[in-house]
């Protein structure tokens, strides 16, 4: 690869269509996202199928797991969204496991790709807003009218709140979408420029070359957590607004 952004480009591996109406091709993208959800479905079997008094290590990391996200979702939502956590759970384990799988030799990160978080980012909007109807019906709506404001400034300023709370579906795309592309393509510079001063200098640098890009690497697996972690706290106080009509 000469260019850092080749590992992302979206390869057509089998080209497939339904009815002749409707492009399912089998690319790269599909099947990593394929591969990341048979992971996730084993993990979630593997742990239903080995439920133990005395747990084991499978067991003890989804306990561990599932005590961190639910303290995440009350702390930031409070009680009445415990209902929403089986969400929260799928949320992260589904972006962690992604994010992970992208930094596996020879793999291709899915979240990483825009129009995965940009869906993501979306359809868990929508559906904060849909549950905002659903709680407090159409005094929903006062959420985008704050209190006190004089009548004339009214409109500017329910265009502006309205404007703010779709643009989070941007910003939590752009966050997680960013940080993995931008980690990626600089471990992928780190690479190549050693690879290029090992071939001029020598295996003289070698071992300094792999202990910083073992360093970055490290790196990358703590960013790959905190995005998934970021995400899903975002996600639990956007919830939580729409549990709760902040004005």
């Amino acid at each position: 690869m000469f260019n850092p952004l080749e590992q992302f480009e979206t390869i057509l591996m089998k080209a497939l269509s339904f009815l002749g109406l409707f492009d399912i091709s089998w690319t790269t993208f599909s099947h990593t996202l394929f591969l990341t959800t048979l992971i996730i479905a084993l993990f979630f079997f593997c742990i239903l199928q080995s439920i133990m008094l005395i747990p084991d290590y499978v067991q003890s990391l989804a306990e561990l797991i599932y005590s961190f996200l639910y303290n995440v979702l009350k702390q930031q939502a409070g009680q009445k969204a415990h209902g929403y956590f089986p969400i929260v759970v799928l949320l992260f384990i589904f972006i962690l496991t992604n994010n992970l799988f992208g930094l596996s030799p020879i793999s291709f990160t899915t979240t990483a790709q825009f129009v995965l978080t940009l869906f993501l980012a979306f359809s868990l909007n929508f559906g904060l807003i849909i549950i905002g109807f659903l709680e407090h019906g159409m005094g929903f709506l006062k959420k985008f009218l704050p209190t006190g404001t004089p009548l004339w400034l009214l409109p500017f300023l329910s265009i502006i709140e309205v404007v703010s709370y779709l643009i989070r579906t941007i910003s939590l795309s752009v966050r997680l979408f960013a940080n993995m592309l931008a980690g990626h393509a600089l471990m992928h510079i780190i690479e190549s420029a050693f690879v290029i001063l090992n071939s001029k200098v020598g295996h003289v640098a070698i071992f300094g070359s792999t202990l910083v890009i073992l360093a970055v690497l490290i790196l990358e697996f703590g960013i790959a957590f905190l995005q998934a972690y970021v995400f899903v706290v975002l996600f639990c106080i956007y919830l939580s607004e729409s549990l709760e009509i902040a004005h």
